[in-house]
């Protein structure tokens, strides 16, 4: 094959260059958002109408009439062509009924959970603003007998019997409770929000599919407040940990703590900085602190006790500790 022969430009006529004639810069690529969370506190706050829950509660009982009338039909023609395989299949179906009722039996359990653990918070919520020392007294000793059964917390319940005889009004008795008992397990729960918001931000940064990424952020924070409920007594089920969601994303609604606010620049600032990196893990660091956001409200619905005599957690001081974790992690 011959080489080809060499081709002469002709810049003659493209004139001097001039700063008006260069193309414009590109823009810079907006900053992150935290797509998969926002998706996922969308999905969380999402509720039905009256129709919608009407509808849905008729199939579910038409679906389960099928279900019993199949199955009822289906053993009784069995024992009727066989007794030993229709015996067999009525003791299996025995079984099966037997762990749906015991099925059905935890859910409540953990729906009275949630109820007993929102009547405390309500309650001292009433005693501190009715300065009632009597109501507090009996708050204080309702929160000991809840954790009783708890290895973990036999010294902070002995240490609140030493110290709340010293209290002279509600705000000091149950600011001592708070600080004796709600402190260990505040920094239980807080450990459960740095891992999920360190697990979210990870699988945002590794997952390139973006409903996978939405699905993986949405089963993170339901497990975090599931973990959060069953540190501070509020141990709930399937159905109470999506009541749990929901109630969390509409607390942050209500108190605005969805949109970007003061304790959230400093994570969103260093998400947009490694953006310019690495745009998954811009998106994972906004995710990781929506997370830590939402862990942080799951906090305040699931303990006995408003913050009053100790600090409420700050989603920047979450996702620093969050984050420092995974580098250490890493290394």
């Amino acid at each position: 094959m011959s080489p080809k022969n060499p081709f002469l430009f002709d810049l003659s006529d493209l004139g001097p260059a001039r700063p008006d004639s260069a193309p414009p810069l590109p823009d810079d690529p907006p900053p992150p958002d935290g797509q998969a969370m926002q998706l996922a506190l969308r999905a969380g706050r999402a509720r039905l109408s009256r129709w919608a829950k009407l509808g849905w509660a008729a199939l579910l009982g038409f679906v389960t009439l099928v279900l019993s009338v199949t199955a009822w039909d289906f053993v009784t023609n069995l024992l009727a062509r066989n007794q030993w395989l229709g015996w067999a299949a009525a003791g299996l179906l025995a079984v099966l009924v037997l762990a749906a009722l015991l099925l059905a039996l935890r859910e409540w359990a953990g729906f009275r959970r949630l109820r007993r653990i929102e009547a405390l918070r309500n309650r001292a919520a009433s005693a501190l603003e009715a300065d009632d020392r009597a109501r507090a007294e009996r708050l204080c000793r309702d929160l000991a007998a809840l954790y009783a059964p708890r290895p973990d917390m036999r010294w902070p319940r002995e240490r609140l019997a030493e110290l709340r005889a010293d209290q002279p009004d509600a705000d000091g008795l149950l600011g001592v409770t708070e600080t004796t008992l709600m402190a260990p397990l505040d920094q239980q729960a807080r450990a459960e929000v740095e891992a999920a918001a360190r697990q979210v931000a990870l699988l945002t940064a590794m997952i390139p599919l973006a409903l996978v990424d939405v699905l993986a952020a949405l089963v993170t924070n339901l497990r975090m407040i599931r973990r959060i409920a069953e540190i501070y007594g509020g141990r709930a089920g399937a159905l109470g940990s999506l009541r749990l969601l929901r109630g969390v994303v509409a607390h942050l609604l209500a108190t605005g703590a969805v949109a970007v606010g003061e304790d959230m620049i400093g994570s969103v600032a260093s998400g947009g900085v490694l953006s310019k990196l690495s745009r998954r893990f811009g998106e994972g660091v906004v995710n990781g602190a929506l997370t830590a956001r939402l862990g942080i409200a799951a906090m305040e619905i699931c303990r006995p006790l408003p913050f009053a005599a100790l600090p409420r957690p700050r989603t920047s001081n979450v996702m620093r500790r969050a984050v420092s974790g995974l580098f250490d992690r890493a290394g």
